[in-house]
């Protein structure tokens, strides 16, 4: 089992920028693939970013949502456990809860939050406009 926690959300101006941060605890050991997800009111949570590890070497595969591409940027530290998303240029839309995940090896749609096993608690991201 893996305990995830979340951290550095808040509040931001458009253009702005926030860096969130995920600790992972417990059974930190096994390859886990590590994405966030986004939920904001009255909508279905959002993939956003995952970055998987190889089992075989360090060697990380990330892919991003569309809508952040180009403006959030994903890095994983393994001796810390722990993984960041650097948010840039934000814009009113990424207003969310932001969710750490954790899929047990390599989930079959990445994109897919039911395919994650384990969730931190969520963080708020406000952009104001």
């Amino acid at each position: 089992q893996v305990q995830l926690v979340e951290s550095g959300g808040g509040l931001v101006q458009a253009g702005g920028s926030l860096r969130l941060s995920c600790a992972a605890s417990g059974r930190t050991s096994s390859p886990y693939t590590m994405a966030w997800f986004r939920q904001a009111p009255g909508k279905e949570r959002e993939f956003v970013v995952v970055i998987s590890k190889s089992s075989i070497s360090t060697y990380f595969s990330t892919y991003y949502a569309d809508s952040v591409k180009g403006r959030f940027t994903i890095s994983r530290d393994n001796a810390k456990n722990t993984v960041y998303l650097q948010m840039n240029n934000q814009k009113p839309e990424d207003t969310a809860v932001y969710y750490c995940a954790a899929a047990e090896g390599i989930p079959q749609r990445y994109s897919d939050y039911r395919y994650y096993q384990h969730w931190g608690q969520g963080t708020q991201v406000t952009v104001s406009s």
